[in-house]
C-alpha cells in the first residue's frame, strides 16, 4: 500500500480545495480586497496552475499596489519563467512594501539586473 498516493494527497487536495472554496467566496464577498487574490494564487501555485496564480497576483497588486507579500511572490513566478525584467520590477516593488524576499531571492540566484 502506498500510504501517500492513497491517504495523504487526497486529504491534502481536499483541504486544498475547501481553501480555494473559502478564498473564492472572500472574493466574491470583497472583490475590492486584495488578500484573498494573493491567498488563492498561493493555493494555486501549490497545485501547480501557474497561469492562474499570476492572473490572481496581478489584481491583488492592481488593487493594492503597494502589497509586498503579493509582488514577492510575482518575482519568483517572473524568475522562473526567466523573466528577469519584471522580476526584478517586483523585487523592488515588494522591498518598497517592506518585503526583501524577493530582491534576496534573486541576489541568491544571480538574477542578472
Amino acid at each position: 500500500m502506498d500510504w501517500r498516493k492513497e491517504l495523504i494527497d487526497p486529504a491534502l487536495d481536499d483541504e486544498t480545495n475547501r481553501q480555494i472554496g473559502e478564498q473564492r467566496a472572500w472574493i466574491a464577498r470583497e472583490p475590492g480586497d486584495a488578500r484573498p487574490y494573493y491567498h488563492l494564487a498561493q493555493l494555486y501555485r501549490v497545485a501547480d496552475r501557474q497561469e492562474e496564480a499570476l492572473g490572481l497576483l496581478l489584481e491583488a497588486v492592481r488593487l493594492d499596489p503597494a502589497f509586498g507579500e503579493a509582488h514577492a511572490a510575482l518575482t519568483e513566478i517572473y524568475a522562473v519563467r526567466a523573466d528577469y525584467p519584471a522580476a526584478w520590477r517586483h523585487a523592488r516593488l515588494a522591498e518598497h512594501g517592506g518585503v526583501w524576499r524577493g530582491v534576496v531571492f534573486l541576489l541568491i540566484f544571480g538574477v542578472p539586473l
